[in-house]
Formats: structure tokens, sequence, C-alpha cells
């Protein structure tokens, strides 16, 4: 009885974290489509990159990192980042692209 109720809880937590997962990478594409807007580029892809515990300026703060493709003039291809801490995207690393 109590291990059924423990595997329907951890079931329920699975999805639960797996919707949010979900949710935050669709926010993490429409963040990072309107900065390409903003800035001209076209998007090629949006990809997960990684989970991380430690930011880059050395805070303790669970924040995930997506990886995109863009182009400036159609025939390049750029890589940049986007970190997101909970759904809200706090920085975005593009490298030097023509212009």
């Amino acid at each position: 009885m109590m291990g059924d109720l423990l595997a329907i809880l951890l079931l329920a937590l699975l999805c639960f974290a797996f919707w949010q997962q979900r949710r935050q990478a669709e926010l993490a594409r429409a963040a990072i489509s309107q900065k390409c807007r903003s800035l001209d580029l076209q998007l090629i892809s949006v990809a997960f990159g990684a989970h991380r515990f430690k930011t880059p300026k050395g805070q303790w703060r669970w924040h995930t990192i997506y990886r995109f493709e863009f182009s400036a003039l159609g025939d390049d291809c750029y890589q940049g980042e986007m970190t997101m801490v909970g759904f809200h995207a706090i920085a975005f690393d593009l490298p030097p692209h023509r212009i």
C-alpha cells in the first residue's frame, strides 16, 4: 500500500518535471526567436545544451543552457547560447558576426 503510494507520487513528480522542462523549452525558443528578430538575424535551430548548478559568475544556481544557430547574411552559420533560470532568460552569448 505505502509502496504503491510512493510509486504514484514519484511518477507524478517525474511527469511534473517533464512538463515544466517542456514549458521552459518553449519559452526559450520564443526568447531566442525574439532576440534574433531584434538583431535582424535568421534563426536556424535551437537545441537543449545542459543543466548546470554553478553559473559562469560562480554563483550556485540551477540554470539551463540552450544552444542555437543563426545566420547573419543567409550564407553563414554561427552558434550562440542562452542561459535561463527558471522561466526567465538571463543571458545571451552571441559571437561576433557579419552585418
